[in-house]
């Protein structure tokens, strides 16, 4: 791309075109089960924390593999509250997945976002993605392969899963539907971009610690940071990471990442606030697109926790 190209203002797609790279994105997911299957949801049970009300559910979004969620909400209710789909990490802690919402973990500052969120009237619906949590057991790699036997993608049944969860908070009458976000850490992070991009649903995206361009990741020789499921095919022939990103303006979309973080090579982070700066401001929101960066590593610092609370107590 030229300089001269690279400053010029994107012309504002039409929702039209928007859905239809909406759609070209999905396609590349792989054999995903169909989106209307009815969702059912078994509460296992409800408990009484010092914080919150927890409950804890087995969700049938999939139809292939029950999942696993705890949702966590004030317990002074109001009719209808927002609600954040809490997308949780990787870090190789396969045991961890769903518990990181109540628990945290050691990437993450102190307390755990169960109750940053649920005080401040927000309830928090985190699921077990595939191999993490309860619903480990096999290795990544092992799955990844038989998917691909199989013509599915492991990333793209996972992204399938939360797109969901977002249609199981649609269906609970406490959620108010107009006030839905996404937020997460590291894969959470990759997963909130890409839900954010795929279902208009969600008002506020919030990405920590992973928002990476793709072609830095090659030029760095990145590619072995990312595990496996992190690979969709054919995925560079159709999009780049701002050209994903740019599908949830003019949405508010907070991104906060590390200078130091080899996950997200810094040049990187320059071309995606490049594009994206200009796309907002085509849109007329130039303040809905927030990309906060620090000279650390891998983790959440205390100011980037203080960017997420505000974000959310702003525009959500």
């Amino acid at each position: 791309m030229s300089r001269k190209e690279d400053k010029a203002a994107p012309a504002v797609p039409t929702e039209r075109e928007r859905d239809a790279e909406r759609e070209k994105l999905y396609r590349l997911l792989g054999h995903l089960p169909e989106r209307d299957l009815s969702i059912s949801a078994q509460l296992l049970r409800e408990e009484e924390q010092p914080q919150y009300k927890l409950e804890v559910l087995l969700l049938d979004l999939n139809g292939i593999e029950p999942v696993p969620a705890y949702l966590v909400k004030p317990k002074k209710r109001t009719l209808r509250m927002p609600a954040v789909l809490y997308n949780h990490a990787h870090g190789g802690e396969y045991a961890i997945g769903k518990a990181e919402l109540l628990a945290g973990r050691s990437a993450l500052r102190s307390p755990p976002y169960a109750e940053e969120l649920v005080s401040r009237g927000m309830m928090a619906l985190c699921i077990d993605h595939w191999n993490f949590g309860e619903r480990r057991g096999r290795g990544e790699s092992e799955l990844f392969k038989e998917m691909l036997w199989k013509g599915r993608v492991l990333w793209g049944l996972m992204v399938y899963d939360s797109i969901r969860a977002i249609d199981y908070l649609f269906s609970r009458q406490d959620v108010d539907r107009r006030r839905i976000g996404t937020l997460g850490m590291s894969m959470g992070s990759t997963m909130a971009w890409w839900v954010g991009a795929l279902d208009p649903r969600v008002k506020v995206v919030v990405d920590l610690c992973c928002l990476t361009d793709f072609q830095a990741l090659l030029d760095t020789r990145g590619l072995d940071v990312h595990g496996v499921y992190y690979y969709v095919p054919g995925l560079l022939r159709h999009f780049t990471t701002a050209g994903i990103n740019g599908l949830i303006a003019p949405r508010p979309h907070l991104s906060l990442a590390g200078n130091l973080d080899p996950l997200t090579p810094p040049a990187g982070l320059d071309r995606i606030d490049r594009e994206l700066k200009h796309l907002y401001a085509a849109h007329g929101e130039p303040d809905a697109w927030r990309l906060v960066r620090s000279d650390t590593g891998h983790f959440e610092t205390t100011r980037m926790r203080t960017e997420v609370l505000s974000f959310l107590e702003k525009w959500i």
